[in-house]
């Protein structure tokens, strides 16, 4: 992950950009260039998904640059998605995060091949197994027959150790903006 560019000031935000905290979107108040005409949809969607807008010739995550203008301030720590979709920037969608907190909300890794979130078949044992990261240690939550049971485990687990940046195999249900 890059650093992020905190450079621009609350009152330079406000005067460029205009954010609609029920869509997500930035509109531009004021000309920036020719490919930046006041009136338009600030933003482009990034390979990593996220959405960057370009100001002042900085480059700024739009999620970022969303805390910044309904608080005022840049954000303190990571912003993350709850819904876990990297454009989607409407203001209930976004809430600040630490780093164990954003990994507790991640979707399963791609190399997962039991479907569930800390599920993973054991040769040794011939059972599923689930386990939990918890402040850089690995807690064995059990070992058990199906994979279900195993993923019910590791749901129990992240609740009480996540709260509600816990994510299971359900992910969050979070509603679209109604745009």
């Amino acid at each position: 992950m890059t650093k992020a560019n905190d450079d621009i000031t609350f009152e330079r935000l406000r005067e460029v950009m205009h954010y609609d905290p029920v869509t997500g979107d930035f509109t531009r108040r004021i000309s920036l260039g020719a490919n930046a005409p006041a009136g338009e949809i600030a933003g482009s969607l990034k390979p990593s998904g996220y959405v960057t807008i370009d100001i002042d010739g900085k480059r700024y995550r739009a999620h970022r640059l969303a805390w910044l203008y309904v608080t005022g301030e840049h954000p303190r720590s990571m912003v993350d998605h709850r819904d876990n979709i990297r454009n989607h920037n409407w203001w209930s969608n976004l809430r600040l995060a630490d780093h164990q907190q954003n990994g507790a909300n991640s979707r399963p890794k791609r190399f997962n091949t039991s479907g569930y979130k800390g599920v993973y078949w054991c040769k040794q044992t011939e059972k599923w197994r689930a386990k939990i990261n918890v402040d850089r240690r690995q807690i064995h939550l059990g070992s058990f027959s199906t994979r279900e049971e195993a993923a019910a485990a590791y749901a129990h687990g992240a609740a009480r150790y996540f709260g509600e940046f816990s994510r299971t195999h359900a992910g969050v249900n979070i509603s679209p903006p109604p745009y």
